[in-house]
């Protein structure tokens, strides 16, 4: 009996741990290569039309990434059948060459922000989608695979205000 209450409360603290998380997921790159052909692709419901939320795009990465940048197009399709489309770019290094983001291994985890106080306007499924479109130096073609990318993720929290 005593296991398993102490069970319910670890259970409980990591669930409270993470109040604010209205979707969070992340999809595995197959060898830890981002293809230019795989369009990543999120579902997710909304039913809260009054709170505000961030969203982030979520990428981990290992020190097989050559690039000190990362280029994307999003695409985010709404109940309606609104798409917003989006170019976006984010640093990946530091001047010196080091990667950015959090932990102590060769896995890098980076927090992308991606819109701040967004409030979804109706319920529904929402449909988000994320390539790669980085080029070489010269190169007017898209790279065919962009190493070091292990995971992809999307998350949506309530914001904190």
């Amino acid at each position: 009996m005593r296991n398993f209450l102490v069970l319910i409360v670890i259970v409980f603290t990591i669930i409270s741990c993470d109040s604010n998380r209205v979707y969070d997921e992340y999809q595995s790159m197959e060898d830890n290569t981002w293809l230019q052909s795989d369009i990543i692709t999120f579902d997710f419901s909304i039913s809260d039309t009054i709170s505000k939320n961030n969203i982030f795009i979520n990428l981990r990465n290992n020190k097989d990434y050559e690039f000190s940048n990362l280029f994307m197009i999003t695409k985010m399709d709404f109940p309606n059948g609104t798409k917003i489309i989006d170019t976006l770019e984010y640093e990946m290094t530091d001047k010196l060459g080091n990667f950015l983001g959090s932990g102590y291994t060769d896995i890098k985890q980076n927090k992308l922000f991606y819109k701040e106080n967004v409030q979804f306007l109706e319920k529904g499924n929402y449909r988000f989608q994320i390539e790669q479109a980085m080029r070489k130096n010269g190169n007017i073609q898209g790279l065919d695979s962009l190493k070091g990318i292990t995971d992809i993720g999307l998350r949506i929290e309530l914001t904190t205000e």
